[in-house]
């Protein structure tokens, strides 16, 4: 057993880890990456580009398909267009880990790690002790315990893309951003799909106008379970469903309900850590403490912005505080960027800024477009987009927005720099909108607004 004498450790090498690594290395601080492996962050092994990839390569053999008669002459299947989907994923967390290489050099330890003091790491042979730790450990997805019986019959999102064949029937269970994202897609390469809640939304959207318009459309991709409990129990090798009075059996079923902090092997109770009573750390998301003031959490870890670009942020902002601890300084608290969340589900359904429940409850005027009156998406046959732009009375200042819309991405980051530089409805109608285009819906909505605020 030996003793290593740091000034700052980082646990876990995603995205948040990385960001607060490269904040401590460059300041000059005497910093150590620690992680049990695999690298590679989780936005590039099981996250946000495989699930891209896949909805690529999904929308590609649904355009492919419709342009002939008989898809057996077509050289791209379902089964090509999936495994060019893994190809590509491997290749992005491939790229992910050899950065993280290169970047941490030396200072890379591969090992798990677990507090045995408030200073002090014990990570396979070694003990490290520091001034700062920032843990970055991430999510895993959670399994009910109701399903575990169902063993190899689940697939997560930890395990989906490591499979080579896909099953025919596939249910999914848990219908926010990734549910629904990865139903969309493996309806498009043609299975049956089962997508189930108990509650009766889906992606999240809140707006009650975007949630009836996306759940009329993406129904008719796939069958839509929602609003009441759902219980799964092994039918053979196949999964049985049940839903009050319907039930379906599909060969595997996705669980998506949700995901919990990896700090279960951290020991986070010998740091003197703040734990609630499943001992998960009481997080401040200002200051990214949890009872210890020299312990930082960043990443998928803290549950208030689970997204990858929130990661970053987080990142830098805990490397950053935990540089400040290392030279007796005071942290400055985060400060957050505009809230935007995208499911890319094509028509993408998006949320900008301030929640419609948060923007009703304040009053706000709600400027609407659709697209059956917006000329470019009626050639692109997106006659069911509809954007909703929130602005507060008085002073048409923009609040937040919330949209199914086709290339809705690009709309959510216009209305995101909107909203975070404090424009209003009028200021953002004196810029220029090109003709024809989807950004001509904002055009619409922002217009509405305009209208409202009248005498």
């Amino acid at each position: 057993m030996q003793t290593r004498d740091v000034e700052a450790v980082v646990i876990g090498a995603g995205t948040a880890g990385t960001n607060a690594f490269h904040v401590l290395k460059s300041a000059g601080a005497d910093v150590l990456l620690v992680d049990r492996g695999p690298l590679g962050t989780t936005c590039a092994r099981v996250g946000c580009m495989p699930s891209k990839a896949v909805l690529h390569a999904a929308a590609r053999w649904c355009e492919a398909r419709s342009l002939v008669a008989d898809p057996a002459c077509l050289t791209l299947s379902p089964h090509v267009s999936w495994q060019q989907s893994r190809q590509i994923r491997d290749e992005f967390a491939s790229e992910a880990a050899q950065s993280t290489r290169s970047a941490a050099g030396d200072r890379l330890v591969m090992e798990e790690a677990r507090f045995i003091a408030a200073d002090t790491l014990q990570a396979g042979q070694t003990r490290i002790r520091a001034r700062a730790f920032v843990i970055c450990t991430g999510s895993s997805p959670v399994i009910p315990e109701p399903l575990r019986p169902l063993q190899h019959r689940l697939l997560t999102t930890d395990n989906l893309f490591d499979l080579d064949v896909l099953p025919a029937r596939v249910g999914v269970l848990g219908m926010g951003a990734i549910g629904l994202e990865m139903s969309i897609a493996l309806a498009r390469l043609g299975l049956d799909v089962i997508g189930a809640d108990q509650l009766d939304a889906i992606g999240g959207a809140k707006d009650p106008d975007i949630q009836a318009r996306a759940q009329a459309h993406f129904g008719s991709l796939m069958q839509l379970w929602l609003g009441d409990a759902v219980t799964a129990e092994a039918d053979g090798d196949a999964v049985r469903l049940r839903q009050a009075d319907r039930h379906a059996v599909v060969d595997r079923l996705l669980v998506a309900t949700g995901r919990h902090a990896n700090v279960d092997r951290l020991d986070l109770a010998a740091a003197g850590v703040d734990l609630d009573d499943k001992g998960q750390p009481r997080i401040d998301p200002a200051r990214l403490t949890a009872g210890h003031d020299g312990i930082f959490f960043a990443g998928d870890v803290n549950p208030d912005r689970p997204l990858m670009h929130e990661a970053a942020d987080e990142g830098q902002a805990a490397g950053r505080a935990a540089l400040a601890r290392v030279r007796d300084e005071s942290p400055k608290a985060l400060a957050r960027r505009c809230a935007i969340t995208i499911v890319f589900t094509d028509p993408d359904l998006c949320a900008v800024g301030l929640p419609f429940d948060k923007a009703n409850e304040q009053g706000a005027l709600i400027g609407s477009a659709s697209g059956d009156g917006n000329g470019r998406a009626r050639i692109m046959g997106a006659t069911d987009n509809l954007l909703r732009v929130y602005a507060a009375r008085g002073t048409g200042k923009l609040l937040g927005a919330s949209m199914l819309a086709t290339h809705g991405e690009h709309l959510a980051h216009l209305l995101a720099w909107a909203i975070q530089n404090g424009q209003t409805a009028e200021q953002l109608l004196a810029m220029p909108f090109y003709h024809p285009s989807i950004e001509e819906m904002l055009k619409d909505a922002l217009k509405d607004i305009a209208r409202q605020m009248k005498p």
